[in-house]
């Protein structure tokens, strides 16, 4: 068979240097990429054709796209070594990242268990204490799963009394898990021990026997990138087999269904939550000792999301009729009764809580966090007053609780955690970690721009106090757009890194995501996809007009559907940017539902099975708008080979096109990760050397030389 590239030896690498000194910027051209074969595969959509030439880069167990792979990180790590400050980032980058992490510590039976990183270990070790006073002790180190920190916690639950721990295992990334089971008295491993198990943790019973887990079939083929279709609920029994679980619930008629079970704490009744994707739910329920589920709230238009029931009263948070969600009651003996316990509001009820007796509900304002309490009839008991301004963390705990602990993140600084006394209302500090950097060195403003269509979008800018708006700044333009998900303010090393070199830093609130309700959600989604785009390409040009960057220093960046949004607005806007950073982003709009759990996004993109929602979605997959013969920025696309939620053949495929169409001397490079994933528990070691390269190649690509920072 043909080779499907010609190897071209790396030492024709040419380099042009412009200073020896390790903190300037080298110029490095004459790139030799591999040379991809181009197939002759093409697929009718609706009467159009549409070609796909390296779609056997499919194949990721294939010898041609193994080899394919080698050669293109041959390249990228040779680019990358010869880049002058690369190991001088790399050792900022690990001080910076080299501090006490430690999660808001919730109890369990007689303890209090909290996770905690000293620094730059890999996975956060679980700790307990008898008290928030008592000398704490190592509970579960993941660290030992494995020899590299390539295993990670997905998920953690305990019993209701707190004499069993369970805890899901992901190896490298992926999104498959084993569940396995501790005896919390004495730390011990039992055998039990589940697998085939996909976007699920335990769920324990109440009485503490056992647990509920949503599962598939173990696959056939195709491990990390096969179909995944017909997921159950089952019921495991503590100290017997997997092959003994009990079916709680399936649904042979609907392949394409995410299933989930929770009992209610007096075992009364038992509750489905169903979905067909990434947003909308139904909600079935029974009695336990009843023989068949029932439709409670149907699906699936509307998002519910269980909070509490307790004598027979379902909470329930919903956008059914409030686009900004509220809280109601259903009466389970008779579901034709309900009432609104919590009213919707003009800002979005992002939480809810139910613990100490109280309602902890959670809003989200302008991307930033408001907290109040209610007692469980929706009687305002007062507004929490916080220790500061920026993404809230917690609140939960059981019934008894009296006190419970949250935590408070910003741009600026790590998360800080509080406890908080629940008849008072009053926070007290818990825990604030030692930082290698200053955060009263910086600051972040929040400024409202107008995209294209009229439209008023906020955005965080972050920088170094003092920053003159030159428009010589080096700026890292964030975003996500999609998918419910909601960009407040959030702690980042790498960050400061880029601040402490005069950068500018900055997380744009683009519609897809649920900051202003679901109104804000649809507004980005389907047929309305290109508001994202455009969003974020307004927000780029804010930036340039107003002296805080210029095209020539600007990078953008995101992960997943981020990834789409990166490589939509480069193949739409090449003129405007002078780095992209797409990490692991769905890039083949025609065929990213024919992958693994990609079904589950249609709700979101549209499929291109739909001839309707073909057109719209043909016009800014990204694949399918390069140009050949156009001028691209220079592109560090980052993918993984465990990742099998965006399967990195999109990666592959946009690469290859990248390279074949690229017209300028700018590089067009992918760096694949091994033993890695999605991003998820990918360990510290990994992303910072991820971070070290992405950040030399923006300060290579817009020529700002790093300066060294000597620590104080």
């Amino acid at each position: 068979m043909k080779n499907r590239f010609l190897s071209v030896a790396l030492s024709t690498l040419v380099m042009t240097t412009l200073s020896t000194s390790c903190n300037q910027v080298k110029k490095i051209e004459h790139l030799p990429y591999p040379e991809a074969e181009r197939g002759n595969v093409t697929d009718n959509y609706f009467g159009t054709e549409v070609a796909d030439p390296y779609r056997w880069l499919e194949d990721d167990n294939s010898a041609a796209t193994a080899a394919w792979v080698k050669a293109e990180n041959e390249v990228t790590f040779d680019y990358l070594s010869k880049i002058p400050f690369r190991q001088a980032i790399k050792e900022r980058l690990t001080q910076l990242w080299n501090y006490p992490k430690e999660s808001a510590p919730s109890k369990k039976g007689d303890w209090l268990y909290y996770s905690r990183n000293d620094g730059l270990q890999n996975q956060d070790i679980i700790y307990r204490r008898a008290n928030p006073e008592a000398t704490p002790e190592v509970f579960l180190d993941p660290n030992r799963l494995s020899d590299d920190g390539t295993v990670a916690l997905t998920a953690t639950s305990f019993s209701k009394d707190g004499k069993y721990f369970a805890f899901s295992a992901a190896a490298s990334g992926s999104d498959w898990i084993e569940i396995r089971v501790m005896e919390t008295a004495t730390k011990r491993l039992l055998d039990d021990s589940i697998k085939w198990v996909k976007f699920s943790g335990a769920v324990w019973s109440p009485d503490g026997q056992g647990f509920y887990y949503s599962g598939y079939e173990a696959p056939k083929k195709g491990i990390y990138s096969a179909k995944n279709e017909y997921q159950k609920v089952y019921y495991h029994r503590i100290g017997t087999p997997q092959s003994a679980d009990r079916i709680v619930y399936a649904d042979p008629q609907h392949p394409l269904r995410y299933f989930s079970a929770w009992e209610s704490d007096d075992s009364r009744w038992i509750f489905v939550s169903s979905s067909e994707g990434t947003s909308g739910s139904e909600i079935l329920y029974k009695r336990k000792e009843a023989p068949k589920f029932e439709v409670l709230l149907k699906g699936f238009d509307h998002d519910y999301n269980i909070v509490d029931c307790s004598d027979d009263q379902l909470y329930v948070r919903s956008n059914e009729g409030a686009e900004n969600y509220n809280l109601i009651k259903i009466d389970l003996n008779d579901p034709s009764k309900r009432e609104v316990v919590i009213p919707e509001k003009e800002n979005l009820l992002e939480s809810v809580q139910a613990a100490g007796g109280r309602l902890t509900a959670i809003y989200l304002e302008d991307a930033q966090n408001k907290v109040y309490q209610y007692t469980p009839d929706g009687t305002l008991v007062r507004e929490v007053e916080l220790p500061g301004i920026g993404t809230v963390d917690g609140f939960d705990g059981e019934k008894e609780d009296t006190r419970l602990y949250y935590s408070i993140t910003t741009f600026t600084a790590p998360a800080t955690i509080y406890a908080f006394d629940i008849e008072s209302g009053q926070s007290t500090l818990y825990f604030r970690p030692e930082v290698a950097f200053n955060p009263d060195d910086f600051t972040t403003e929040q400024i409202f721009f107008t995209s294209k269509d009229g439209t008023r979008v906020p955005m965080f800018v972050s920088y170094k106090k003092g920053l003159k708006l030159n428009g010589n700044n080096p700026c890292y333009l964030y975003g996500y757009g999609g998918f419910q998900i909601s960009l407040t303010p959030s702690f980042s090393p790498s960050s400061i890194m880029f601040m402490e070199q005069g950068g500018v830093y900055v997380f744009v609130t683009l519609r897809g995501g649920l900051e202003y309700g679901e109104k804000w959600h649809k507004a980005g989604m389907l047929e309305n996809k290109q508001n994202v785009f455009d969003d974020f390409i307004s927000a780029a040009q804010y930036l340039i007009d107003n002296r805080y960057t210029s095209s020539k220093k600007l990078a953008i960046a995101g992960g997943s559907n981020g990834g789409l949004l990166v490589g939509a607005c480069e193949v739409q806007r090449p003129d405007l940017f002078a780095v992209c950073l797409p990490s692991v982003g769905v890039m083949d709009m025609l065929r990213y539902h024919k992958f693994t759990i990609g079904w589950g996004w249609v709700v979101e993109y549209g499929s291109s099975d739909d001839p309707e929602q073909f057109k719209y979605i043909y016009k800014y997959s990204p694949l399918h708008n390069i140009k050949k013969g156009e001028k691209y920025p220079a592109t560090l696309i980052t993918t993984a080979d465990h990742d099998d939620r965006v399967v990195p053949a999109h990666s592959f495929k946009f690469a290859a096109q990248m390279q074949y169409a690229q017209a300028g001397s700018a590089p067009i490079l992918i760096r694949i990760e091994t033993k890695a994933g999605h991003g998820a528990g990918k360990p510290i070691s990994k992303r910072i050397d991820e971070a070290t390269d992405c950040y030399s190649f923006l300060f290579q690509n817009t020529g700002t030389p790093y300066k060294p920072v000597h620590q104080k």
